[in-house]
C-alpha cells in the first residue's frame, strides 16, 4: 500500500528567527519514500539539513520578520502490516541490556522516572514481566487519560499526567516512558505521521507520538493513546522525550498562523502515477489545501 504524508506549516516572526525542524521522515525510513519530498519555503530561504545526537534529519534555518510557509510531502510504501505484537519477549536484566540502551532507563525532562519508582512498582510489581508488563503499563496510562487537544501544554511532564490525568498523546507517550524506565525498561519517545487507516476517521490530521521499548533484544512500538497495534506509522524522530524531538525549536519568537498534517492511504493508482502527481503539486508554491489529485480512503 502507499500513504501520502505531508504538512503545510505557516508562521509569523517579528524578527530573524533561528529556527531547528524536526520534520523530516527517519534516514531509515528512506527506503519507503516513493517520492521523497524535501522541506521547502516560501519566501525562499537557504536550509541546512544535518543528523542530531539521535540520528534525526533535522533542518535549520534562519525565518525572517514576516510570515513563512514551511511545507513537505512524501509518497511512503508501507506493507499495511500493523504494529508487531510479541507477547513472549522478556524483559532482559540490566546487566544483559547493551550499552546503548542504558540512556532511557534514566529520568529526562518530561519523564521522571525516580520520581514515579515507588507508584509503577506498586501499580505493576506484580505483573509478569516482559511484554505482559509493558502492556499493563499500556492499559493502566490508556485508562487513566482523558484525551482532548484543549490538554496541551509543553510544560506537563509524566508526573503531571499522572495527577492530572488528562492530556495529548505526547503526554500518553511521556507517562508510559516513564512508567517503563521505573520498571527498568528502556523506553524511548517517537514521532511521526499516523494516519487513520484501518480504523474509522478521528478528525482533523496532526502528528502523533508514541513510544519504543527494548524487549528481547529488540526495540518494540507500543502506543498508550489508542492501545492497539495501528498500520501506516512514518517515523519522523526519536529521542529521550519531546524536548529532544521538538517539531519546531526557535530561537525567538514567532507565532504559527497555520497548521495542516496528512497521512491519507492512496488508492487505485500505481507508485508511478501517485509520485508524478506528488512531484507536480511540490512545484513552485506551497500546497494550499492539498491539491495533490489522489483517491483516499
Amino acid at each position: 500500500m502507499y500513504i501520502h504524508v505531508g504538512f503545510e506549516i505557516t508562521l509569523e516572526c517579528d524578527g530573524a528567527t533561528p529556527l531547528l525542524l524536526a520534520l523530516s521522515p527517519r534516514p531509515e525510513e528512506g527506503h519507503r519514500l516513493i517520492s521523497p519530498g524535501p522541506i521547502r519555503t516560501a519566501p525562499w530561504m537557504p536550509l541546512e539539513s544535518f543528523m542530531d545526537a539521535f540520528g534525526n534529519r533535522v533542518t535549520r534555518l534562519v525565518a525572517g520578520p514576516g510570515p513563512l510557509a514551511i511545507w513537505s510531502e512524501a509518497i511512503v510504501e508501507d506493507s499495511g502490516a500493523a504494529d508487531a505484537v510479541n507477547w513472549g519477549a522478556p524483559q532482559l536484566p540490566i546487566e544483559a541490556l547493551p550499552a546503548a540502551t542504558l540512556g532511557y532507563l534514566l529520568p529526562s525532562r518530561y519523564c521522571e522516572a525516580d520520581m514515579l519508582s515507588d507508584e509503577a512498582w506498586r501499580r505493576f510489581g506484580d505483573t509478569q514481566p516482559g511484554w505482559p508488563r509493558v502492556q499493563a503499563i499500556c492499559d493502566f496510562v490508556h485508562d487513566h487519560i482523558a484525551f482532548g487537544y484543549g490538554f496541551a501544554s509543553t510544560a506537563k511532564t509524566a508526573a503531571d499526567v499522572l495527577r492530572d490525568g488528562r492530556g495529548v498523546c505526547r503526554d500518553f507517550a511521556h507517562l508510559a516512558i516513564a512508567l517503563c524506565r521505573a520498571m527498568n525498561i528502556p523506553a524511548r519517545y517517537a514521532t511521526g505521521y499516523l494516519g487513520d487507516i484501518g480504523v474509522p476517521p478521528a478528525g482533523p490530521g496532526d502528528f502523533c507520538a508514541w513510544f519504543e521499548v527494548f524487549l528481547g533484544g529488540c526495540w518494540y512500538t507500543f502506543d498508550a493513546r489508542y492501545n492497539t497495534p495501528r498500520i501506516g506509522r512514518v517515523l519522523m524522530a526519536r529521542g529521550r522525550d519531546a524536548a529532544d524531538v521538538a517539531m519546531i525549536t526557535s530561537f525567538g519568537s514567532y507565532r504559527m498562523t497555520g497548521f495542516e498534517v496528512w497521512a491519507d492511504e492512496v488508492k487505485g493508482v500505481t507508485a508511478a502515477d501517485a509520485a508524478r502527481r506528488a512531484i507536480a503539486a511540490r512545484r513552485g508554491a506551497p500546497l494550499a489545501g492539498r491539491e495533490l489529485s489522489v483517491v483516499t480512503a
